[in-house]
């Protein structure tokens, strides 16, 4: 089912604030409050919305480092990659990852406590892994934009 613009400004809504009720959806779309609540439950049943989740402050929690890491891979195969996959899923610290085009074959987006922890992930975690040929880091030295709304 295709989008209209209701929908759109509904999801918009729902990113700058996901505890929107009904009630607080049905005054910004000016609808009533059980129409918002269809919409958004419509939304949701059919995958636009994909979860809600808290955003906690990092630093708060004690992850004071956070990094990128590129991966280039030492082999192509088809089982070092499932196998890379499953680490990157297994590590906690690893809270993004994407393929790549170009030069690294991987992008890992990391919170650790401190560099030391940075440092024993790289060292005994990444590095070893056989299918991994290099490790390349990037460490995030102030956050100007966090991660942004999706154009809606």
């Amino acid at each position: 089912m295709a989008l209209d613009e209701t929908d759109l400004r509904l999801l918009a809504a729902l990113q700058e604030n996901a505890m929107m009720t009904a009630q607080d959806l049905s005054e910004r779309l000016h609808l009533s409050a059980s129409q918002a609540g269809r919409r958004r439950q419509r939304l949701e049943t059919e995958g636009y919305i994909r979860g809600y989740r808290a955003e906690v402050d990092p630093e708060r929690v004690g992850l004071g480092v956070q990094a990128f890491i590129q991966i280039v891979m030492a082999t192509h195969t088809e089982t070092n990659a499932k196998d890379f996959v499953r680490l990157t899923k297994r590590q906690s610290e690893i809270v993004g990852a994407w393929t790549l085009t170009g030069e690294a074959d991987y992008l890992l987006r990391i919170y650790c406590a401190d560099l030391t922890a940075l440092n024993a992930l790289v060292q005994n975690v990444l590095l070893p892994h056989p299918a991994v040929s290099r490790v390349q880091s990037q460490i995030v030295m102030e956050r100007i934009k966090s991660d942004a709304p999706l154009p809606v």
